[in-house]
């Protein structure tokens, strides 16, 4: 089921059009990821779910009826530029934060103290925010993005600024929250974190979708019949290949032999045969185009 339905959606500014027809599903209790090149339009998109901007034509849809107001009480956003009021105690703007989205400040003191002690900056919570560093001003903001336990989150670059570390202890509280039920729509330029977290996302390029589908499909859909093979070292494995099969590139560490390879459809079969006639196979794996490379190339062939 739907939570959100982007439908033919334009919007432009100016002479300048950030959004052109877009359509777009986010089904409950995924993570959406929202991608796209600087300046594709997925800010705009972002701001239009928040309510900040409205589009020129078509419509937004929230639990099957059209965005209203009293929506932005089941919808947490952490935007990519991020600020907080410098002179206040890290806690008591917490609180206030919490307040405006419509938890007492009983609840809300309650639930951020364990969430302060969870991210380990329980001792700052009396700190004015000028005090905190980066990173435990970006965990503060995380903290009371989910806090009111909405049913749509909105994450644009949550992992920017943050070290190894802290990445990953804000992925697993995502996953966490995804566990819960919430729907994640997550943008980035991350890669990496996209094929962690993601299971759908939607490419956007110059105010168009150009991409969309599970993230698993979009990666079968692109392949190449591509796979690597290793064998132990001392085999010239050009000389194991039969016709069909092509060696693209090959790397040899001393103790073993790995090689790309296109096979063509349906030799698979006839090369591992004729490989183990003449030597061990270590490991055969198909290999699948990262969702770098998928993003890479989608957005050269829409140039």
């Amino acid at each position: 089921m739907d939570i959100l339905k982007v439908c033919s959606v334009t919007k432009a500014y100016n002479n300048h059009v950030a959004l052109d027809n877009v359509l777009l599903n986010v089904k409950k209790g995924e993570i959406f990821g929202l991608l796209g090149p600087n300046g594709a339009g997925k800010t705009t998109l972002i701001r239009m779910i928040n309510q900040i901007t409205a589009p020129d034509s078509g419509e937004i849809l929230l639990n099957n009826h059209r965005l209203n107001k009293t929506d932005t009480d089941i919808i947490g956003y952490l935007p990519e530029e991020r600020g907080l009021y410098r002179k206040m105690k890290a806690g008591e703007q917490a609180i206030y934060l919490a307040e405006l989205k419509g938890l007492s400040p009983r609840v809300a003191e309650k639930r951020l103290r364990q969430w302060f002690e969870k991210f380990d900056i329980a001792n700052w919570w009396d700190r004015k925010v000028e005090e905190l560093s980066k990173g435990m001003q970006q965990k503060i903001q995380f903290i009371t993005t989910v806090l009111h336990e909405p049913q749509l989150l909105i994450f644009d670059e949550p992992f920017s600024g943050f070290d190894p570390i802290n990445v990953e202890l804000l992925k697993t509280e995502i996953l966490n929250l995804k566990a819960k039920g919430a729907t994640i729509i997550f943008s980035t330029h991350n890669m990496a974190s996209v094929e962690e977290i993601c299971d759908t996302i939607a490419l956007i390029n110059k105010s168009k979708k150009v991409l969309d589908g599970a993230v698993k499909e979009i990666k079968q859909r692109f392949k190449n019949n591509e796979y690597e093979i290793v064998v132990p070292v001392g085999n010239n494995i050009e000389s194991l290949m039969v016709d069909g099969c092509e060696v693209i590139s090959k790397e040899d560490n001393g103790e073993m032999e790995t090689a790309v390879l296109t096979i063509e459809r349906g030799r698979n079969a006839a090369l591992l045969s004729n490989i183990l006639l003449k030597t061990d196979i270590i490991s055969y794996k198909e290999v699948l185009p990262s969702m770098n490379d998928i993003f890479i190339k989608t957005i050269r062939d829409y140039e």
